[in-house]
């Protein structure tokens, strides 16, 4: 010890071993303060984001990553998006996890956030090849099978695969919407030629429209026998209107995604059926691979996170009830 002081004075070897300390214990201690991965998604009052939201959160909390939460109140709120994208980009975190609003209009202002940090993208398309990792549904596949839902409810109801048959959209110009789209018409046209799509609609992302808009076809097609509402709130609104007016045996529904009024109104004979996604994976898996991308490793340019059509006869179902079910908090 007296060498040691002879060498070095106590001041010295005191701030020599603070240092070592901080050095030793620096990595682990401020890892979880350090890195943080925002995820954006379209609507944070949503029950299919708030669940997209629980899965990114558990992910920051298995992976010690921070997560903020981010989105606007309205998946029409685009600008809201990209304000709410620039200001996360100008944090510096060390990725960015997003489902962007709409195609078009998100694909420059992801090209310029790229340039800053990697961009994982979740749920829906945008514009721009600059995403380092994709995670979503096959929504072309996922319109297929509300096609193929919807076939079999009415044959089941009529005894024939034929008929008159609409398709509500929530929005225009949103990519995982458009492709469920192109998917269910493009299965009705060559697998189902006995069944005329009357109505092709397009809502603004609010229920209520749904509601209206699913009324005015009762009164306008009498012979009306199955709807395709592509996403949640057109489900609610589509499902609102068959519910008042009684049409639940005359009248099936496929909607996409669930939440508790979805899930009553299928076991209620309101719904035929629902194209459940797990939008808990895409949260989880995009802040993970969001991580992995950050430390520069090799990850998967586009995960298809899966789609089931769930109806009263298989809800029940362990993985179906997984779905139907999962842990928001």
């Amino acid at each position: 010890m007296s060498i040691i002081k002879h060498i070095l004075s106590r001041r010295a070897f005191t701030a020599l071993a603070g240092a070592a300390m901080i050095a030793t214990m620096a990595p682990a201690a401020s890892f979880a303060q350090d890195v943080t991965i925002p995820i954006i998604v379209k609507d944070t009052t949503s029950f299919y984001w708030q669940i997209v939201l629980a899965g990114a959160r558990a992910a920051g909390k298995d992976l010690g990553v921070n997560v903020p939460e981010l989105g606007a109140q309205s998946e029409s709120d685009i600008n809201g998006q990209i304000s709410i994208l620039e200001n996360a980009v100008a944090g510096a975190p060390a990725a960015v996890v997003i489902s962007p609003t709409e195609f078009k209009a998100l694909g420059k202002p992801i090209d310029e956030a790229a340039k800053a940090v990697p961009i994982i993208g979740i749920d829906s398309g945008a514009d721009s090849k600059a995403f380092s990792s994709f995670l979503t549904t096959d929504n072309v596949q996922g319109g297929r099978i509300a096609a193929d839902g919807l076939a079999a409810a009415i044959k089941e109801m009529s005894g024939k695969e034929e008929g008159d048959i609409a398709i509500i959209t929530s929005l225009p110009g949103v990519g995982s919407l458009d492709q469920r789209r192109e998917g269910f018409l493009d299965q009705i046209k060559t697998k189902y030629p006995g069944f005329k799509v009357v109505a092709d609609k397009y809502a603004d992302g609010q229920a209520t429209t749904g509601l209206n808009m699913m009324t005015d076809l009762i009164t306008a097609n009498p012979n009306l026998v199955g709807v395709f509402a592509s996403n949640l709130i057109m489900a609610q609104g589509v499902g609102q209107a068959i519910a008042e007016n009684k049409l639940g045996d005359k009248i099936k529904v496929i909607g996409f995604d669930s939440d508790e009024k979805t899930v009553g109104f299928l076991k209620e004979g309101v719904l035929a059926g629902l194209v459940v996604q797990d939008p808990y994976r895409m949260g989880y898996d995009g802040v993970k691979t969001a991580l992995a991308v950050s430390k520069k490793e090799k990850v998967e340019a586009n995960v298809d996170t899966g789609a089931n059509l769930v109806t009263k006869a298989n809800m029940a179902e362990p993985k179906i009830d997984a779905l139907l079910n999962p842990k928001v908090n």
